[in-house]
């Protein structure tokens, strides 16, 4: 969706917290892409049925309120509003930026692998007033992310938060670091992003992803910017 002049105004409208208009644009993406010249790819139309949900997340509304969704802290809003302006990137091996090169080497082309996406919200964005937010993650993998949270400070699927990284293993809350192979972006509500065969694009926790779900960690805690886990 990124050469498509409706998401970009979509884009236009969240980045300026006009989040109903952004879903009505959206909304029209999933529903009508006979419309859309060139028509949007199957992975492009799932990214837009799913981007509306994003936007009821991310507004302080009294429609929001009424279907239980959580009221964002003003940090757990900067990162999350960061996380979804990447909707509709690619997956890259490798890819940590949306450019062809990113602050630690050069890519294929722009776009982002699990790891990668989740460095480019918390470690390469800049934040203002951020602390000691970009240190909070040390290591670039899946594996070693996810065994830099002491077993004591893991967060499990029931305590997760706005804005913290989820980690997926292939023994779901016995997996040990080394099986680690998953990682996205919790958005509240049962939602999570993440980059993967659709790119970076917005899902359920449930089913695969609740069975393997591993643990979660709080960068922004860890960066003393919210209370502790």
């Amino acid at each position: 969706m990124q050469n498509n002049v409706r998401e970009r105004l979509a884009k236009l409208n969240m980045a300026k917290g006009d989040f109903a208009k952004a879903k009505e644009i959206f909304t029209g993406i999933a529903t009508k892409p006979q419309e859309i010249k060139p028509p949007p790819s199957p992975a492009q139309q799932y990214t837009a049925r799913y981007f509306p949900v994003v936007c009821d997340l991310l507004a302080k509304n009294s429609a929001a309120a009424e279907k239980g969704l959580v009221d964002l802290t003003a940090w757990q809003k900067s990162v999350l509003t960061t996380a979804v302006h990447f909707i509709g990137y690619p997956y890259v091996w490798g890819g940590e930026s949306e450019f062809p090169e990113s602050p630690f080497g050069p890519q294929a082309h722009g776009g982002f692998d699990c790891s990668g996406y989740v460095w480019r919200v918390y470690k390469i964005q800049e934040y203002a007033n951020e602390g000691t937010l970009a240190d909070t993650l040390q290591g670039r993998t899946t594996f070693t992310m996810s065994g830099e949270v002491p077993a004591a400070k893991r967060i499990a699927l029931v305590e997760l938060q706005p804005a913290d990284v989820l980690f997926f293993g292939t023994k779901g809350p016995k997996s040990k670091p080394a099986q680690v192979d998953h990682t996205g972006i919790y958005l509240g509500n049962g939602w999570f992003i993440h980059s993967s065969g659709y790119g970076v694009a917005v899902t359920t926790l449930t089913g695969w992803y609740a069975n393997r779900f591993a643990w979660g960690r709080r960068p922004l805690a860890e960066a003393k910017l919210v209370p502790p886990a």
